[in-house]
C-alpha cells in the first residue's frame, strides 16, 4: 500500500486562516503588494468621487466643493447636444472600423511570426515591429501631415504612377479621416499587440507539433488545429477589453486633436475631444465630467455585456 503524500495533519486548508496569513513569509508577500494596492486606491479609485461635479454648477472660485446643485440638468443639455451625438457617431464609428482590421492583424503577424523557423531573423523582425508603439502620436502626426501634404511624398508617388491626375487633400476631405486612422494604428500597433499572441502560442508542447506531422499536417492544418486553439482564449479576453473600450477608442482622441481640423470636423470629432472641449476650453468643468461619467457608464456597460455574452458563449472571460 502506498504511502499518501501528504497525511492528514500536513495537508493544507484553505481558506488561508488569519495566523497563517500573519506568518512571516505571507506577510512579506503581502507588503510587497501593499504599494500598488495603495497606488491604485490614490490614482483610480479616489478621483472617483470628484464625479459628483457632475450634478452641480461649479467653477474655479468656488472648488470642487462650492457651487450650485443643479441634478441632471448637464446630462440633459448633454442628450441635446448635436456635438455630443456627432462625437458620439465618430467616436463610436471609428472604434469600430479599427477593431475589424488592427484586432485581426496583430493575430495574423503572430501566426507568421511562430512559422519563421530562423530565431535571429524572427528577432529583427519583431523589433522592427514594436518600435513604432513607442513613437509618441505627435512624432506620428507630424509625419503623417509631411507625407499627405499635396506636395508631400505620398502624392508625388500617387501622380507619378498615374493613379491620380491631380494632388489628393487626405487632411481637407473628412472622407479620408477614419481610413487614415486605421492605417496609423495598423503601422503602430500591430507589433505591439502580437506580443501577447505570440507569447500564448509559443506555450504549446512541441510534442503536439511533431504528432501532427507524423500525421500528415502540414502548416496551414497546424495552425488551424493547433495554434488557433491555443490562443482562442487569449483572442477572446483582448476582445473583451478591445470592445470595452469601444467609446473612448484608445487613439482616437490623438489622432481628433493632432489630425483633426475645421475640414474633416465631420469625421473627426471625437468623445475625447468633445469633454477636451467642454472642460478645459470653455471651462465648463461640470458639463465634462457629466460627459465623461456617461462615457465611462456606457463603456462599463458594453464590457460586462460582453463579458458576459462570452462566457455563454465560448466560457472565456474576464471575471
Amino acid at each position: 500500500m502506498t504511502k499518501p503524500l501528504l497525511s492528514t495533519a500536513e495537508k493544507p486548508t484553505f481558506p488561508i486562516s488569519l495566523r497563517d496569513r500573519l506568518s512571516k513569509p505571507q506577510l512579506v508577500l503581502q507588503l510587497m503588494v501593499l504599494p500598488a494596492v495603495l497606488a491604485m486606491l490614490i490614482f483610480n479609485f479616489l478621483p472617483m468621487l470628484g464625479m459628483f461635479i457632475s450634478f452641480k454648477e461649479t467653477d474655479l472660485t468656488n472648488g470642487i466643493f462650492g457651487g450650485q446643485w443643479v441634478g441632471f440638468e448637464h446630462f440633459q443639455e448633454i442628450f441635446e447636444d448635436d456635438r455630443f451625438w456627432l462625437a458620439m457617431k465618430n467616436t463610436v464609428g471609428m472604434s469600430i472600423v479599427k477593431l475589424v482590421f488592427t484586432f485581426i492583424a496583430p493575430i495574423l503577424f503572430a501566426l507568421v511570426m511562430n512559422e519563421i523557423r530562423s530565431s535571429s531573423y524572427k528577432k529583427l523582425v519583431q523589433t522592427i515591429s514594436t518600435l513604432p508603439h513607442f513613437l509618441s502620436y505627435v512624432i506620428v502626426a507630424t509625419l503623417c501631415l509631411i507625407f499627405l501634404d499635396p506636395q508631400g511624398m505620398v502624392n508625388h508617388v500617387l501622380m507619378s504612377l498615374h493613379v491620380t491626375k491631380e494632388p489628393i487633400g487626405f487632411m481637407a476631405d473628412a472622407k479620408w479621416f477614419w481610413g487614415l486612422g486605421s492605417m496609423l494604428d495598423l503601422w503602430k500597433e500591430t507589433g505591439w499587440g502580437a506580443i501577447v499572441f505570440l507569447a500564448a502560442i509559443t506555450g504549446v508542447n512541441s510534442e503536439i507539433y511533431e504528432a501532427a506531422k507524423i500525421d500528415g499536417a502540414g502548416r496551414l492544418r497546424c495552425i488551424w488545429h493547433i495554434n488557433l486553439p491555443a490562443i482562442r482564449s487569449t483572442i477572446m479576453v483582448m476582445l473583451i477589453l478591445n470592445i470595452g473600450n469601444l467609446f473612448y477608442g484608445g487613439s482616437n482622441f490623438d489622432q481628433s486633436y493632432l489630425l483633426g481640423n475645421m475640414f474633416n470636423y465631420d469625421r473627426s470629432y471625437t468623445l475625447g475631444y468633445y469633454t477636451l472641449d467642454n472642460g478645459l476650453i470653455q471651462m465648463r468643468y461640470s458639463f465634462a465630467a457629466a460627459a465623461d461619467l456617461i462615457i465611462s457608464t456606457l463603456s462599463l456597460t458594453l464590457l460586462l455585456v460582453t463579458n458576459w455574452t462570452a462566457k455563454k458563449i465560448n466560457g472565456s472571460n474576464i471575471f
